[in-house]
């Protein structure tokens, strides 16, 4: 049988790069060589491309590449990739890809945005209030709160403010990633993840919850120094696993998601409060998503190939 040839894209234009080439980077070396063909393509912190170790191309010779394969699975994170960006550029080469399309890219990655559709879908958010760098100024702290980018990824440029001395800091970088900034109440919960995965029949498949143990704030250093506990399946009672699994499939729906997507929420004694929702997690073995589906026996390359045999039989 003839190898099914798959670009894995790393990188990109944006704080997340290394994170995105270790999600690529692990994809890339868990395919089964007898089964595809592996062309790994990188999109440098310039916006150039490489393929392989080779030199870095055009993007006209990076599309060429691109139509040259089966199927692409994008990881890449944040700004510029995660944001239907990379879709776009995909739909328009023709190739079939694994993961979200560009609008569900692109409402996800405005946590804004999502928190309206959230809303709107009866899902409960925390209070809170889009500024930017004119309308900061005017705003006065009345209680902890956190300041985040409206459009960023891996916690980067997020912070817990308790006290009015941290809020210019914390403004200033949030405002480094973004021209607008998210600033939320604080929310007191468990934090707990759900991932879905949506099959090319148009079926839905709903992982075990995850819940984040860290002592403080689960902030970028928390996210990637080792110092957080992932419990899965996250200890639950069965109302609280019911309103996690129903308020994820209803955000995956409405935002219009596909293959993969994490969806993160504050389980509180009021009931589950979203925080965000992410179309192209991390996706090392070691990442939430696939520990999620590891516990319900679905393993890594495993997972892979669903992705992949779903984006070549139709989007999903």
């Amino acid at each position: 049988m003839t190898p099914i040839r798959v670009a894995v894209i790393g990188g990109g234009r944006n704080g997340e790069h290394d994170v995105s080439l270790g999600s690529a980077a692990a994809v890339a070396n868990a395919l089964d060589p007898g089964r595809y063909d592996v062309v790994r393509l990188t999109i440098e912190r310039d916006g150039r491309w490489r393929k392989g170790t080779g030199p870095v191309v055009n993007l006209a010779a990076a599309v060429e590449v691109l139509a040259g394969c089966d199927v692409a699975v994008p990881m890449v994170h944040g700004p510029r990739g995660e944001d239907g960006s990379l879709a776009a550029l995909l739909e328009f080469a023709g190739v079939p890809y694994a993961g979200s399309g560009v609008q569900a890219g692109a409402l996800a990655m405005n946590k804004w945005a999502t928190k309206v559709i959230a809303e709107a879908e009866g899902i409960s958010t925390a209070p809170g209030v889009v500024l930017t760098a004119a309308t900061a100024e005017r705003y006065r702290l009345t209680g902890p709160v956190v300041v985040k980018p409206v459009a960023a990824g891996s916690s980067q440029g997020v912070t817990l403010v308790s006290e009015p001395a941290g809020l210019a800091l914390a403004v200033r970088s949030a405002l480094s990633f973004d021209d607008r900034i998210l600033v939320e109440d604080m929310i007191t919960g468990r934090e707990i993840d759900v991932a879905v995965l949506g099959r090319a029949d148009g079926t839905r498949v709903v992982s075990p919850a995850l819940e984040i143990a860290v002592d403080g704030f689960f902030d970028y250093t928390a996210k990637y120094d080792g110092s957080a506990r992932f419990l899965v399946p996250a200890p639950l009672t069965t109302d609280e696993q019911a309103a996690l699994e129903d308020a994820a499939l209803v955000m995956y729906d409405a935002l219009g998601c596909g293959g993969v997507a994490r969806i993160d929420f504050f389980l509180t004694a009021a009931g589950p409060v979203l925080n965000e929702v992410n179309t192209a997690p991390g996706f090392t073995e070691h990442s939430q998503v696939p520990r999620m589906f590891a516990a319900a026996g679905t393993a890594y390359p495993m997972l892979l190939d669903l992705l992949i045999g779903d984006a070549l039989a139709g989007r999903s």
